[in-house]
């Protein structure tokens, strides 16, 4: 069996001007500064005869025609076969805005991305991707995981259902054991920071980076958001703050480094064995019912939001409630997309959908580039 090489590589994404930092509805959020830098990272995995990358950036969104080319330029770079490249976001909230999503068309405040802040965003996966493949070299890996807890669970609810799983891929130098990357894949919504923060950040999962690269010299994470749908710091968070961000990410590197440290020798391979494959489904397609129904639902949920806040509620119910609003004034949105054939237009561009799975030793990726 061939013996596994590795290449990692950063680019910087930070925004050099002011654009609209996007995750929130209603507010006119222009980004004021840099709290902490928007990251695109690479890892080259190969075994001499194929390979393949995982490629997290820090951003809401990568827009899906942006993943297609880019990964098909990547392969004309680097021979790795596009089925076999990955790109995830990180889905931060603070961020650039990078889509046009149908269900936001009716909020007057949200502008369409900015062509030259995507070309950049674009050459930096690219380029970072390049890097990795060029600078590989022998290492070797070692799989496992960690179990979170105190960073997040269900944003409905704090005892409804949530993963507190951490999956971990880290990789290190063959001949003297330095660090090399760290892959990681937690399921939660990066939301510490709202809609009142006008500074670019990664939210917590910057400063579990942060925390892991200090804590590990050399190594560089890759964060991948797994599938995080109701799971979000809600219940967790003591404030909207970037203390509070600091707080939970480093509580999260703190778990996931206790467990990287503790790794023997033997738990290490470098004859792994690696894998890629693809394929391309229809799914069925939402029914978002009538206009008028939705407006029933919309001003059901806005009494709800109300009487909650009336009430004197705690945080948790109320910004639920509030986040069911925003979901209603959507719905209203995509009924009305629905009733001028908007979604089926959108629809024959998605579908059908890519599922990819990559495969490192005994470890499988499943993955929606």
């Amino acid at each position: 069996m061939a013996q596994l090489s590795a290449g990692v590589a950063t680019r910087d994404i930070s925004p050099t001007t002011p654009l609209f930092l996007v995750g929130y509805p209603h507010v006119e959020r222009y980004s004021r500064g840099i709290n902490d830098p928007l990251l695109v990272t690479a890892l080259s995995l190969g075994d001499g005869e194929d390979g393949i990358l995982s490629i997290a950036v820090d951003l809401l969104f990568v827009p899906h025609g942006l993943a297609r080319d880019v990964r098909a330029e990547i392969e004309s770079v680097t021979g790795v076969a596009a089925e076999r490249v990955t790109i995830s976001a990180t889905h931060t909230h603070s961020g650039p805005i990078t889509n046009e999503i149908l269900s936001w068309r009716d909020d007057p405040l949200v502008p369409v991305p900015d062509p030259g802040y995507m070309a950049r965003v674009r050459q930096a996966l690219v380029d970072a991707a390049t890097e990795a493949v060029r600078t590989a070299g022998p290492a070797e890996l070692a799989i496992t995981s960690a179990y979170s807890e105190g960073v997040g669970g269900n944003r409905l609810s704090p005892e409804a259902v949530r993963d507190p799983e951490v999956g971990l891929v880290y990789v290190r130098s063959l001949a003297d054991h330095r660090p090399l990357a760290l892959q990681m894949i937690y399921s939660m919504h990066p939301t510490v920071l709202h809609e009142d923060s006008p500074y670019v950040s990664a939210d917590f999962p910057g400063y579990t980076r942060m925390l892991l690269e200090r804590s590990l010299p050399g190594v560089r994470v890759l964060y991948h958001n797994g599938p995080s749908g109701n799971l979000s710091p809600r219940y967790h968070v003591k404030a909207q703050t970037f203390a509070e961000a600091r707080r939970l990410g480093e509580l999260l590197g703190q778990q996931v480094g206790a467990v990287i440290t503790e790794l023997a020798d033997d738990a290490f391979a470098n004859d792994v064995v690696l894998g890629g494959a693809r394929e391309f489904i229809d799914l069925p397609s939402r029914d978002f019912g009538t206009v008028a129904n939705a407006e029933r639902e919309l001003a059901e949920a806005i009494a709800e939001y109300e009487g909650l806040k009336a009430a004197g509620a705690p945080h948790g119910p109320v910004r639920t409630a509030e986040c069911t609003v925003f979901g209603a004034e959507e719905r209203v949105t995509l009924a009305q997309a629905q009733k001028e054939g908007a979604t089926a237009r959108v629809l024959e561009e998605y579908l059908p959908i890519e599922i990819q799975v990559l495969r490192v030793g005994d470890a499988f990726l499943a993955c929606l580039p």
